[in-house]
């Protein structure tokens, strides 16, 4: 009868581990949180609002046998294989790490569009482009390594990453280039032959994910603290309550404004992913406004696609396109 009893526990507790902590080959999406972006973002004596910018997320995990089928019932989740959501042989701390970083670069250009939209000091110093990730079994593996600072490529300069990316759009498939960088202070070179990068709708590459080294200084200072957030997806909104401080007008009238989308450092806002997640974060939070990149009124975009889960979900809150900075601030200023 002992025997029996032993048995029965050892069949719950591998029973309870199979359902409860093994993980399947499956990424669970659903909406996350809308957090106030007051306590996250801090302009030295900055101004205050009636009104709160929201920093919209989308809760993400690996799957295990009862979130998979609870993510199946559950309305708002998605699931998908863990392939699609983490490139071939990138570990999670890469992953993680890459995350980081382009949030850190998405901060960083939602301050320069907003200290300069504002007509505050700053200035910008160009120190290297870095290498971020290198991916397994393409050109770059085993030549350049994550952390290396590359300044030129063939006979031009790197300033910053666009300098690399605008000039191999001008080069075909098969044809080779001579990367030059620095790897603990060692100045070296590197001749990589472009291939097609099926990522990039096949597109020449070297299979590296870079990042801009920026000096930038502002005056008054700004410091954020958004903890192991990652992405670029929260620029727009950095940027929208960057400036919110900065200048004395209260652009939020009293709302509650959240949105989501990638910034470059012209103000540019681009499509991101999980759209519909943030949509039905930002109701549940109360928010009264939702910016949603338009991609130039594309089929497909970002805008429609929050606007069909508004519609969904029968929230009142209202859907903005915006293709830009400057869009998102003139539909602020025109609120009442």
């Amino acid at each position: 009868m002992k025997k029996k009893y032993i048995i029965h526990i050892l069949l719950v507790v591998v029973a309870v581990y199979f359902l409860a902590i093994f993980q399947l080959p499956y990424y669970i999406y659903k909406p996350g949180g809308a957090d106030a972006l007051n306590p996250i973002v801090k302009v030295e004596d900055g101004f205050a609002s009636e009104g709160d910018m929201h920093l919209v997320t989308v809760s993400g995990a690996k799957a295990t046998p009862m979130q998979f089928l609870l993510a199946k019932i559950l309305p708002h989740h998605d699931v998908l294989p863990i392939d699609e959501v983490f490139p071939e042989g990138i570990t999670d701390d890469e992953y993680m790490h890459v995350q980081l970083q382009m949030m850190e670069n998405s901060q960083e250009a939602s301050t320069v569009v907003a200290y300069q939209s504002a007509d505050k000091d700053i200035s910008i110093d160009f120190n290297g482009v870095y290498v971020a990730m290198v991916v397994e079994n393409m050109p770059a593996e085993g030549k350049l390594e994550l952390g290396d600072r590359i300044i030129g490529i063939d006979d031009k300069k790197v300033n910053q990453a666009d300098d690399l990316l605008d000039y191999i759009e001008t080069k075909q498939v098969g044809d080779s280039i001579t990367v030059k960088f620095v790897r603990e202070e060692k100045t070296m070179t590197e001749s990589i032959t472009l291939e097609a990068v099926k990522d990039l709708d096949n597109k020449p590459g070297i299979g590296i994910q870079l990042v801009t080294d920026r000096a930038v200084s502002v005056d008054p200072e700004v410091k954020f603290s958004s903890g192991q957030i990652g992405g670029p997806s929260a620029g727009l909104m950095f940027a929208l309550e960057i400036y919110d401080q900065l200048t004395e007008e209260d652009i939020t009238h009293g709302y509650e404004i959240a949105g989501t989308g990638e910034i470059d450092y012209d103000g540019n806002v681009y499509r991101i992913g999980g759209i519909d997640k943030k949509v039905v974060a930002a109701d549940r939070e109360g928010v009264d406004v939702f910016f949603a990149p338009n991609e130039q009124g594309k089929e497909g975009s970002n805008y429609q696609i929050a606007l069909e889960k508004a519609k969904e979900i029968e929230t009142d809150m209202e859907i903005v396109p915006v293709d830009t900075f400057a869009d998102a601030i003139t539909y602020l200023e025109g609120l009442k």
